[in-house]
């Protein structure tokens, strides 16, 4: 009951009290309630009986007193409770807002070492590699043996320069920046096709999906990078599906980013699965951006993850 309702009861209670008294005094007056409570205690006149209308006005009085102290203690009570539920909604607030930033901190690391890695160790890759092509090719016929030690530091080259780009896209997202996530999200699942033939990934995503904010990007492209790691891991499936849509606005509220993975697996049962640092990893940061994530599964019915994110993260 909010408190707007209780204000409303009060009146109406007041009102049946009042009503109540004028009844009981109209009756009192048309039955002659007390000099028939007399007559009725004249005989037992030893046990002063006649002094029972005193004691109970006293009853009364001590009844009415004992309720206002203990509705005294229940407003008491009921304004620490919404002192401590201010107090706790300013926490998770508070805690939201950490979150958000450990986040943006985490991704801005992520950004500035994956620039270093492309930048600086594969600049010097190439000086190596183009070092090591020059040392083949200025090897005579005679010395075979500096060849292949040439040729195999041109291939160790790339094999590095290889697990570097690797590394880079992990770190940040190609495309993400310059593209959208739309379009990263496709590049990353043809990524995953072509090294898994056998799997099925459908993937969906609704117009209007580029440029919602670097938040909501990036939580989003974690969401769909994670989420196949662990059914890459633990499912088994042949068969996911991955999609994104915006759910209509309601009210005041510019509607929501939802975030849906599923596939055709092996499943689990929840009540009896912990969760990994995956899934949760997946949910804090969601919770940090105010939204919420619902995992359902069972034995042979696979495992489905969505996630709801207001588009006021995108601010």
């Amino acid at each position: 009951m909010t408190d707007n309702d209780v204000r409303g009861a009060m009146p109406r209670d007041l009102a049946w009290l009042i009503g109540a008294t004028l009844l009981a005094a109209a009756l009192s007056v048309r039955f002659e309630l007390s000099e028939t409570l007399l007559s009725w205690t004249r005989p037992w006149e030893r046990y002063q009986l006649d002094e029972l209308p005193g004691i109970l006005l006293f009853v009364a009085v001590a009844l009415a007193w004992f309720a206002w102290r203990r509705a005294s203690e229940a407003r008491a009570e009921l304004a620490r409770r919404r002192a401590a539920e201010r107090e706790l909604a300013g926490a998770l607030d508070d805690n939201r807002r950490l979150a958000r930033s450990y986040v943006k901190v985490q991704e801005d690391e992520r950004k500035s070492l994956a620039r270093e890695l492309h930048d600086e160790l594969g600049q010097h890759l190439n000086a190596i590699k183009v070092d090591a092509v020059s040392l083949r090719e200025c090897a005579g016929a005679d010395a075979p043996e500096v060849r292949r030690a040439a040729a195999s530091i041109v291939a160790i080259a790339d094999h590095v320069h290889a697990v570097v780009r690797d590394m880079t896209r992990r770190l940040r997202p190609a495309g993400l920046d310059e593209l959208g996530l739309a379009a990263a999200l496709e590049n990353y699942v043809e990524g995953w096709r072509a090294r898994s033939p056998r799997l099925r990934l459908d993937l969906t995503i609704d117009a209007g999906f580029d440029r919602l904010g670097e938040a909501l990007d990036i939580t989003l492209y974690r969401l769909a990078q994670e989420g196949l790691t662990n059914v890459s891991k633990h499912a088994n499936a042949q068969r996911i599906e991955l999609r994104l849509e915006r759910a209509p606005a309601a009210g005041r509220s510019p509607g929501q980013v939802v975030f849906t993975l599923a596939d055709d697996g092996v499943g689990t049962h929840l009540p009896q699965h912990g969760g990994g640092l995956g899934l949760t990893g997946m949910r804090e940061r969601v919770e940090a951006l105010g939204g919420r994530m619902e995992v359902t599964s069972a034995p042979g019915r696979g495992f489905r993850i969505v996630a709801r994110l207001p588009l006021e993260a995108a601010a």
